[in-house]
């Protein structure tokens, strides 16, 4: 268990690092931008990247310890809404997150807003615990979107919401719409950017 925690916190820096593809493409910009905010989405689509810790600024689980997580994320946006990138998001080993001591989020980045403060994808879930002591389950081609704000610790902020499932288990701030949507969350490190 210790080195699939150790690989995973490798693989979402690692993802901050990563850059996406975007070679031979060809994007059009919307008609509604001015032109010169069209060509530079032309020639240069949107990035974002990001990766660090965060805290949601409280007890979401009622164990006495304020939850966070570890995330990582590079994606690349073109100007028609489609990406290119990928996604994590792991709760793991030093932080106890709704009782589970490991919960990853983790797949491709598939569309984004232009602005880059926003973006989706499928995500494959695994969780340990949940369903009793040692079980792990894995939940696989779920969508996921994530809200962003660029900046550093204490500035940068990141919204997980998971599509379709596990809605109003503990941690769910909008119970009732058939959605996980977990807290906004604050960098306490790291970094996340949009170019």
């Amino acid at each position: 268990m210790k080195r699939l925690i150790q690989r995973t916190q490798v693989i979402a820096v690692a993802l901050v690092f990563a850059a996406c593809d975007t070679s031979g493409s060809a994007f059009t910009p919307p008609t509604t931008l001015s032109a010169d905010r069209a060509t530079t989405l032309a020639t240069h689509p949107v990035q974002v990247t990001g990766g660090g810790t965060t805290t949601f600024g409280a007890d979401l689980d009622g164990d006495g310890d304020v939850d966070g997580s570890h995330f990582g994320f590079s994606a690349v946006i073109a100007s028609d809404g489609s990406a290119q990138g990928h996604f994590t998001c792991l709760m793991a080993g030093n932080a106890d997150f709704l009782g589970l001591h490991v919960m990853a989020v983790q797949g491709p980045v598939t569309n984004g807003a232009l602005d880059g403060h926003s973006f989706s994808g499928t995500a494959t879930v695994k969780v340990l615990n949940a369903f009793g002591p040692g079980v792990e389950s894995i939940f696989r081609d779920i969508p996921f979107v994530v809200t962003v704000t660029p900046g550093g610790p204490g500035v940068a902020t990141l919204q997980l919401t998971v599509l379709g499932v596990f809605d109003g288990v503990p941690g769910d701030v909008a119970t009732g719409n058939g959605n996980y949507d977990l807290a906004r969350e604050t960098l306490t490190t790291g970094q996340i950017a949009i170019q």
